[in-house]
């Protein structure tokens, strides 16, 4: 039994050790383009970057729907999108989950803004968020793009706190609209 026991911590250990690992792409730096995408959101309506360009776009990866932390991200992102939208910014948020998980997820919390299907994982490639984890496989990682009017990333940012992102994000975007 001990043996077993052993076993299954070095295994445990092992799993953590490489839990998570970049994928091919690096994230766009600050000043460059961003990356150009074509997802469905939760009604299954096509989204594009393009879209929206002449408006700051704050595009918001997070792993999984109805998760603990997700599920704080996109109510804090819910709360203050009216304050958002007054500053010229849409909100939209990207995982690999599918349209039917995300119409799930925004039914049951509210969301009025897109929440796009990265159901085959190019766009969270080309931002430089996919990740793998060796137990539960392929996930975005919690990072969030500030895209400005013209479509380049004016902030990005790293190790996101669900709680904190919408006020940084708003802080962000008066601060960058005065230096404008």
């Amino acid at each position: 039994m001990k043996i077993v026991l052993r076993f299954a911590a070095l295994i445990a250990a092992a799993a953590f050790a490489f839990q998570v690992h970049a994928q091919d792409a690096a994230a766009p730096a600050v000043g460059a383009a961003a990356p150009t995408f074509k997802l469905q959101d939760q009604k299954g309506d096509w989204r594009a970057l393009d879209q929206y360009k002449g408006k700051w776009v704050v595009l918001y990866f997070y792993p999984k729907d109805d998760t603990p932390g997700c599920t704080t991200e996109v109510c804090t992102f819910r709360d203050d999108v009216l304050k958002l939208r007054k500053a010229g910014a849409e909100v939209l948020g990207v995982s690999l989950d599918d349209v039917k998980s995300h119409a799930a997820f925004a039914e049951k919390y509210h969301v009025p803004f897109p929440l796009l299907s990265d159901n085959t994982q190019a766009t969270a490639k080309a931002y430089g968020v996919l990740s793998k984890h060796p137990v539960i496989g392929a996930y975005a990682k919690r990072e969030t793009f500030l895209i400005d009017p013209e479509g380049k990333v004016a902030k990005h940012y790293v190790g996101v706190d669900p709680k904190e992102n919408s006020g940084q994000v708003l802080a962000d975007l008066a601060s960058l609209k005065k230096e404008s």
